[in-house]
């Protein structure tokens, strides 16, 4: 290397490091808070590290928030959600990409308008769709309204067009139904889109808290995001429950990113994402 490239290297690594340490300092300081004492979170001066590290602030935030229902609650709507959005969002992508209709392409410029649309515009006429249909404070009143993403058709769109015709007409030749070229051939082929659509939609749904707000009224029924809301109050915030609370709801993310991480694919498919 030369020297101007091995100065330019070394500058670059240095921005890149200084923006991961901002980036991470807030994560760092929910986590390190978690373990304090209630007495060490607004002592003068403030201090990074806990003097006295405890677990008892996990053992009084599962007990107190309930979380077990609360974390049920929300896999129930977060894994319902996920699978019926993938099997929409590539049943979908598959006839826009392999169905030869003039009309398919003007639907599919409609689908891809609607991410312009700010979230905010829809949530009216859908809460009326719901509160109509009787699904006003029922969890399939937040997960009906969540399956259909523009990202995911997409994303699967873009993926089926990449798979040859020649191989629908072999399996066409061989017997095979529409249904069982779908099943059989075009999904287990697509398998990094539903992983990554999987993540994604898994992702939305937990960190979803505005939806969850409006449709849920009844306590017994709240996702933990809403009963994380339900912490604070108007005049005190029990700060030793809501920080260790908080990394409690954000465990099962870290899972499934550590988990899954190698399946998301790195080609700009997460880029521009919009719920």
């Amino acid at each position: 290397m030369t020297a101007k490239s091995r100065t330019t290297s070394i500058l670059l690594t240095t921005i890149v490091a200084i923006l991961a340490v901002v980036y991470l300092f807030p994560i760092l300081w929910l986590l390190l808070s978690s373990f304090k004492p209630g007495s060490e979170l607004f002592s003068y001066p403030l201090k990074f590290f806990p003097d006295e590290i405890t677990f008892g602030n996990y053992e009084y935030a599962w007990a107190t928030m309930e979380f077990t229902k609360y974390v049920m609650n929300t896999l129930m709507v977060t894994v319902a959600t996920t699978v019926l959005t993938v099997l929409a969002s590539a049943s979908c992508g598959y006839a826009l990409a392999k169905y030869n209709y003039k009309w398919l392409s003007v639907f599919f410029l409609c689908i891809l308008t609607t991410t312009m649309l700010p979230t905010e515009v829809i949530m009216n006429p859908t809460f009326t769709v719901i509160q109509t249909l009787g699904l006003y404070d029922s969890l399939w009143g937040l997960i009906i309204p969540s399956i259909n993403t523009a990202t995911g058709i997409f994303m699967f769109r873009q993926f089926f067009q990449t798979v040859p015709d020649d191989l629908l007409e072999a399996a066409r030749i061989d017997g095979a139904n529409e249904g069982r070229i779908f099943f059989g051939l075009m999904l287990p082929i697509a398998k990094p889109i539903i992983i990554t659509l999987s993540i994604f939609s898994f992702q939305w749904r937990w960190n979803d808290y505005v939806w969850p707000l409006l449709v849920i009224s009844d306590p017994n029924k709240y996702t933990v995001q809403v009963a994380l809301r339900s912490i604070v109050g108007a005049d005190n915030i029990d700060w030793v429950l809501l920080l260790s609370a908080s990394v409690i709801s954000i465990l099962p993310m870290v899972l499934i990113f550590t988990v899954f991480q190698r399946y998301i694919m790195d080609t700009g498919a997460s880029s521009g994402l919009k719920d």
